[in-house]
């Protein structure tokens, strides 16, 4: 744990963590201060989780899975890999025009705002279909908590390039 934050001196409770111990000299001086206050090196990602007032973390102490029980739903939260520049056709499963007589439309995105007077104040700011990069985003899985030696074992895909970080916490919603 790198930093605790308190309702009285940020308004809300949560703690920050490092992960994927890294070379001093890969981080900024900012970041590598900040780290040293909980005297565990230097790390390459961050993140902050909310916790209960009540909770007892101290700066540096190593969160390990024996915060979960066996048999606990946990979310495993990956970010899933991007799929590039891709256009309207393989993004949003437009059908494209016809490949035929000379038709210069096959897989160009047509009309797909809309009319003018009730509009917005941009065409596509309601996150509507255009071309764009794909993937990439955060992509929850849902699995269950076996701990041993400290490893998690999860069974099924886990969202995310070979690796990459995943983000596990309690379950939001039930396992149906």
């Amino acid at each position: 744990m790198i930093q605790r934050k308190t309702a009285r001196t940020d308004g809300y409770d949560a703690v920050q963590i490092g992960f994927r111990q890294t070379k001093a000299g890969k981080v900024g001086k900012p970041m590598l201060g900040h780290f040293q206050k909980a005297g565990k090196g230097a790390f390459s990602a961050l993140q902050e989780i909310r916790i209960e007032a009540a909770e007892p973390l101290d700066i540096g102490a190593e969160i390990k899975v024996d915060i979960f029980k066996e048999g606990d739903v946990v979310d495993v939260m990956g970010h899933r890999q991007g799929a590039g520049f891709s256009g309207v056709i393989k993004r949003w499963n437009f059908k494209g025009g016809r490949a035929t007589h000379g038709s210069m439309f096959h897989r160009a995105p047509g009309r797909s705002a809309r009319r003018r007077t009730p509009r917005a104040s941009s065409e596509h700011e309601d996150g509507g279909p255009v071309r764009e990069r794909a993937g990439h985003d955060p992509q929850p899985a849902r699995r269950r908590v076996e701990p041993e030696k400290n490893l998690l074992l999860v069974r099924g895909a886990v969202p995310g390039a070979k690796n990459s970080l995943v983000f596990v916490r309690r379950a939001v919603k039930k396992l149906a």
